[in-house]
């Protein structure tokens, strides 16, 4: 058997640069620094995000504020333009592994999940979903991608997983599985079985045939 596992942001979607530009104007809003934030929340879920940017003396209710009106701001930008958000090839990607069993698991709130594919159209092709809230450590705690893998009845060394950010192939590589980095941002990703810029790449099927 083998299944496969995606990252949202910056697997599925290529939405950091919007994430970026929304906490740039929420925090601009609230009169609160915004320095090195692309460096600062890639990766990273949502609380921790905040008490980077807030500091450590908020309650839980404010982080949990803080957020939820930053991912609303998100969709209401994204709304428009998630159709050339979708990163290249990744809808016929998953069409030609219709059979394959697939989940995604994201530090990104649900509600973020199920906007991206919702609204692409692609929901259909994932049978299990796993957010932050169903697990007691987000990445790079490998915990999101063992739960993913348990829902899907699968053992972590029959995974492949799609990760974009140094914390995901972290918590990929800790499940287990293997692992490909797609490099949406640009960054350095060590420790991947395979690098590809998006799901076009001519590499990307002929290693999966390997596998």
């Amino acid at each position: 058997m083998r299944v496969f596992i995606f990252d949202l942001d910056g697997v599925i979607v290529d939405s950091m640069p919007l994430h970026t530009q929304c906490w740039l104007i929420y925090l601009e809003r609230l009169g609160i620094p915004s320095d090195r934030l692309a460096e600062r929340m890639h990766g990273k879920h949502n609380d921790e995000i905040v008490r980077e940017l807030f500091g450590g003396s908020l309650t839980q209710d404010q982080v949990f504020g803080h957020g939820a009106a930053k991912e609303r701001l998100y969709r209401e930008l994204m709304a428009p333009r998630l159709a050339e958000s979708m990163v290249p090839g990744v809808a016929a990607f998953l069409e030609r592994h219709a059979h394959v069993p697939k989940g995604v698991a994201s530090n990104a709130e649900l509600a973020n999940i199920e906007f991206v594919l919702e609204g692409s159209g692609l929901r259909g092709h994932f049978d299990v979903l796993v957010d932050p809230r169903q697990v007691r450590r987000p990445k790079p705690d490998p915990e999101i991608y063992l739960r993913a893998t348990e829902l899907l009845g699968a053992r972590p060394a029959e995974c492949v997983i799609f990760e974009d950010s140094p914390a995901g192939l972290a918590a990929a590589r800790a499940c287990g599985a293997r692992v490909v980095a797609v490099n949406t941002a640009r960054v350095e990703l060590p420790d991947a079985d395979l690098l590809v810029n998006d799901f076009l790449d001519p590499g990307l099927e002929p290693w999966l045939r390997k596998t």
